[in-house]
C-alpha cells in the first residue's frame, strides 16, 4: 500500500504526515489491519527496539474532584462507587510506588484528583518524591496534579520529579462538551508551564468519547505541537455513574489503528497504552506493543487492570523486553534535547499520566461444571457488545488494606 510505504518513510526521518494520511489510517479497513500495524511497527522499532517501558499508578487522593469531566469516575456529580481518601502520607505513597517498582515499572506516576494543586499540596507532593526516590534508586517519578501556577512546575522539579503530565484529551472545538469547569487553553498552559520548568511533559488523548476521526487527528497534531516526549493513549471506560456511560464505540481494530496513527504523526515519542487496553484490545493486546512502547503495570486510579504478572508474560510471549532502569527510553535526539514528535511544534480526568480514569478489570465469564461433568462453554459476547463485565472498580492498592497488583 503506497500510503503505508509513505509513512514508514517520512516516520523514519521524524517528518510530519499530512492530516489526510493520518485519516487515512482511521480509515483503512480491518483486510489491511496488520499491514497498518506492520508498517507503524517498522517505525517504532527503528526508534525503539523491542523495549516496553513498565510505569505505575499511584492515586494520591481518590475522588471528591470539583471539575466536570464527563469522561471522569472522581468528577463532580460521580456517582460511580468508587474508592474516595484524602491525601497518602509520603510513607504510604512510597510503598504503593515500591510494589510497581519490584514489578518492573521504571516510572512512578503520582496523581491527585482536583482543580490543581495549592502549595500545601505542592509540598506534600515534594515530600513523596523524596521519599520515593530515596528508597527506589534509578525510578523515574512523574506528578499529576492538575493545572499549575506559576512556579508550581519548578518547585516539583526541584523536589526531584523527572515529569508532568497533563492530557489534552480531545480536540480543541470540542472540548467544552466535554468539560465546562476549565478550558482548553487552561491545559495547554500547564504543559508549557512543565515545558518551561525543565520536566518532561507527558500529554495525551482519549479516545471513545463520540469524537470523530477529524478530532482524533486533530488532537494528535495538537499534541506535536506541544511536544510531549511521551504521549499516552487512553481508551475511555464507560464507568457508570458518569455522563459518558453509555459510549461503548471502540473495538479492537479502532483501537490498534488510533495507536498506529498516533505512532505515525509522534514517530520518535513514547507512546503509552494507558487506560482501557484490558476492556478495549482485549486479546488483541499483544499487536498494541507493535504500536506503542510504553504500558501501565497492574491496576490503574480506579479500576482494576489485569494482573501485573500477565502484562509481563505478555511481553515476553509477544517477543519484547522490558526496559531496565539503566537504559534510555528517548531516542537520543530527544534525550539530549532535541525536536519532538518528529519536530518540535505521558483516562482519563486531567489524565493520570495516562488517565485519572479507572481502566479496565479482567473479568471472565466463569464456567461451572456439575458433578465433574465438563464446564459449560463460555458465552462468547458479540462484536461491538459492551463489555461491561471488565469494569472493576479498584479495591486493592493504595487506600486500602490489601496488597497492590503489581
Amino acid at each position: 500500500m503506497d500510503l503505508l510505504n509513505t509513512l514508514v518513510d517520512k516516520g523514519l526521518r521524524r517528518e510530519t504526515p499530512t492530516r489526510e494520511e493520518a485519516l487515512a489510517v482511521l480509515a483503512t479497513s480491518d483486510d489491511d489491519l496488520l499491514d497498518v500495524v506492520a508498517a507503524a511497527g517498522k517505525v517504532r522499532r527503528h526508534w525503539f527496539g523491542r523495549r516496553v517501558k513498565l510505569n505505575y499508578l499511584v492515586n494520591l487522593k481518590s475522588g471528591l474532584c470539583p471539575e466536570d469531566c464527563s469522561y471522569c469516575s472522581q468528577r463532580l456529580g460521580s456517582k460511580a462507587e468508587i474508592l474516595k481518601y484524602t491525601w497518602l502520607k509520603p510513607g504510604q505513597a512510597s510503598e504503593a510506588a515500591a510494589a510497581g517498582v519490584a514489578g518492573g515499572a521504571k516510572r512512578v506516576c503520582l496523581v491527585a484528583s482536583g482543580r490543581g494543586p495549592t502549595e500545601r499540596d505542592v509540598d506534600r507532593v515534594s515530600e513523596t518524591i523524596k521519599a520515593i526516590k530515596e528508597q527506589n534508586e534509578g525510578v523515574e517519578v512523574c506528578a499529576c496534579l492538575g493545572l499549575l501556577s506559576d512556579g508550581q512546575a519548578e518547585r516539583l522539579r526541584e523536589a526531584g520529579a523527572d515529569a508532568y503530565n497533563h492530557n489534552l484529551n480531545t480536540s480543541e472545538s470540542t472540548y467544552g462538551d466535554i468539560t465546562t469547569t476549565h478550558t482548553y487553553a487552561d491545559r495547554v498552559d500547564t504543559v508549557n508551564k512543565a515545558h518551561a520548568a525543565g520536566l518532561s511533559a507527558c500529554s495525551g488523548l482519549i479516545a471513545g468519547m463520540g469524537e470523530s476521526d477529524e478530532d482524533l487527528v486533530d488532537v494528535v497534531f495538537s499534541l506535536r505541537e506541544l511536544d510531549p516526549d511521551s504521549v499516552p493513549v487512553n481508551f475511555l471506560i464507560p464507568f457508570e455513574g458518569t455522563p459518558l456511560a453509555k459510549e461503548w464505540n471502540l473495538t479492537p481494530q479502532r483501537c490498534l489503528r488510533i495507536l498506529a496513527m498516533t505512532r505515525f504523526v509522534c514517530p520518535d515519542v513514547e507512546v503509552r497504552i494507558a487506560g482501557g487496553r484490558e476492556v478495549h484490545l482485549r486479546s488483541m493486546q499483544p499487536l498494541a506493543l507493535h504500536l506503542a512502547n510504553s504500558i501501565f503495570l497492574g491496576d490503574y486510579l480506579t479500576s482494576e487492570g489485569q494482573a501485573g504478572k500477565t502484562d509481563l508474560e505478555m511481553i515476553a510471549d509477544a517477543g519484547f523486553e522490558v526496559e531496565g532502569t539503566g537504559e534510555v527510553t528517548l531516542p537520543e535526539h530527544r534525550a539530549a534535547g532535541g525536536g519532538g514528535c518528529g519536530s518540535h511544534g505521558d483516562g482519563a480526568d486531567g489524565g493520570a499520566c495516562g488517565s485519572h480514569e479507572g481502566n479496565g478489570g479482567c473479568g471472565s465469564h466463569a464456567g461451572g461444571g456439575v458433578c465433574g461433568s465438563a464446564p459449560a462453554p463460555a458465552e462468547v459476547p458479540a462484536a461491538g457488545e459492551a463489555r461491561t463485565d471488565l469494569v472493576a472498580v479498584r479495591r486493592r492498592g493504595a487506600g486500602t488494606d490489601l496488597a497492590p497488583n503489581a
